[in-house]
């Protein structure tokens, strides 16, 4: 992607280190860093909540209480990305992690004992700035630490967990008749922060982040515990100790320099900052957004307006978002991410625009079938999406960025999102009221631009370790 040259040690004989002699479930250290790998991807929270969200908008007990508050969430990650890159190059990936789950933990308290919906609207400020800190630092860590063939793996299913259970548990609550229907959802949405508080502080830091503070040995001996069963002399270990050590000090020469403005300085930082932003307004923008939030009213708009039908909807939804998105970043090393992303963003366009035809026909001529054939459309939209928007997002970002900006490009992609959240939360109601289903044709012409755009500059990254995508 141009800029400086990433520092690979016998690049060739790479692939041939990382071959295991057993399952990698059979090998106890290996086990236990992808438990650690897992426990970071529990802030993979945003979609979670998203989900929680659009599940609430379900329940007259939580309408009758609140009347759809929306978007203090997003206002509390905006006003924290100007701290959160410091705090995780400074203080370290986990330190980071931990103190956003700490403060999603005291929100949630707040979250699930409001009154009035000013502690609700206060509550969802301080998720959204402890979820800043969080997410800014999980990806990080997980890119850092894991297994060199199961990194890409591990990173893509970051974005892919958490929406299942939160579904699920709205509509087990819908039934009971007092607040407790919402307040029950609420109190388990800091279930995954309140571990991640208790263990975090047990797992490894990042070899990177420790090399970058001159703890060389530290970092040895993480690499050497989890990538080699205890062996510092094994020939992995000592590739990639040798490759991330000479890449770091050579970012060590112009880090003291380096600045936001560092990802404008060359063509190469300039390319990663377009394909950051234009992935994470894409993640937002595809549509998705219009029913992600709002497709209780969306199916109240083709005429399903029971509740608990609505409710089932959402869920099944979200089991077959998690089912795609588990699958596509399980092949995401075999398949390739710009292939994902080119087979996703076409997939998209063809849905849509079915998707878009066939609610006319219900809003113009009460089509009932055609009605019915939104849903269905729905669910094939959103396999194409899940391909490549839930898995690859967050690791690609993290992929392509020198160790030394990780962190603030990664804080530039979650901030777009968080933008992009914002107008999706009150554009798109005021948009679909006024225009009805034409407002669809308005995200047909987007995608075939998405499409266009993922062709033209979303490079290749597969089979490279993070200091050759970083060159």
């Amino acid at each position: 992607m141009g800029g400086p040259g990433a520092i690979v040690v016998d690049g060739n004989d790479y692939a041939g280190l990382v071959q295991f002699s057993r399952p990698w479930w059979k090998n106890r250290r290996l086990l236990a860093l992808n438990a650690w790998i897992a426990l970071m991807a529990a802030h993979g929270i945003r979609a979670y909540s998203i989900v929680w969200i659009d599940g609430l908008q379900s329940l007259t007990q939580w309408e009758s209480s609140f009347d759809y508050p929306r978007g203090p969430q997003n206002i509390g990650c905006l006003a924290a990305y100007p701290f959160a890159p410091y705090m995780a190059d400074g203080l370290g990936r986990r330190f980071s992690v931990g103190f956003g789950a700490a403060l999603m933990c005291a929100a949630t308290v707040v979250q699930t004992a409001s009154q009035n919906v000013r502690m609700f609207i206060g509550a969802r400020f301080l998720i959204g700035f402890g979820l800043t800190f969080a997410q800014g630092a999980a990806p990080l860590l997980i890119t850092e630490i894991a297994y060199p063939n199961q990194r890409a793996q591990a990173t893509s299913l970051y974005n892919s967990v958490c929406c299942i259970l939160m579904s699920r548990q709205t509509f087990g609550t819908f039934n009971i008749p007092s607040s407790w229907a919402w307040r029950v959802p609420s109190a388990l949405q800091g279930l995954p922060s309140l571990i991640q508080i208790t263990l975090i502080w047990f797992a490894p830091e990042s070899p990177r982040w420790l090399l970058s503070k001159g703890r060389d040995e530290e970092a040895l001996k993480t690499l050497a515990y989890y990538h080699a069963g205890g062996n510092e002399q094994d020939p992995l270990i000592q590739h990639e100790f040798e490759e991330i050590k000479a890449n770091i000090r050579r970012d060590a020469e112009v880090r003291k320099s380096v600045s936001w403005l560092t990802l404008l300085k060359t063509p190469g930082n300039r390319r990663r900052l377009r394909v950051i932003i234009a992935i994470a307004v894409f993640s937002q923008w595809s549509g998705n957004g219009l029913i992600s939030y709002y497709l209780s009213k969306v199916l109240s708009s083709i005429g399903v307006t029971n509740a608990t039908l609505q409710l089932l909807i959402n869920g099944l939804l979200n089991i077959w978002n998690f089912i795609i998105a588990i699958v596509a970043g399980l092949l995401c090393e075999r398949v390739g991410r710009r292939t994902l992303f080119i087979i996703s963003t076409l997939g998209m366009v063809v849905f849509w625009t079915l998707q878009t035809v066939c609610l006319s026909q219900y809003s113009l001529h009460n089509n009932l079938a055609a009605g019915h054939a939104v849903i269905a459309f729905i669910f094939l939209f959103y396999a194409f999406y899940d391909i490549a928007f839930t898995p690859l997002i967050v690791s690609y970002t993290v992929e392509i960025l020198p160790f030394e900006l990780r962190a603030k490009g990664l804080t530039i992609f979650f901030f777009t999102v968080s933008i992009s959240l914002i107008f999706n939360q009150y554009v798109n109601p005021i948009a679909m009221q006024a225009l009805g289903w034409k407002y669809y044709l308005v995200y047909v012409c987007w995608l075939v631009f998405e499409a266009f755009f993922v062709f033209m500059y979303v490079l290749e990254t597969k089979n490279r370790t993070l200091e050759e995508t970083a060159a």
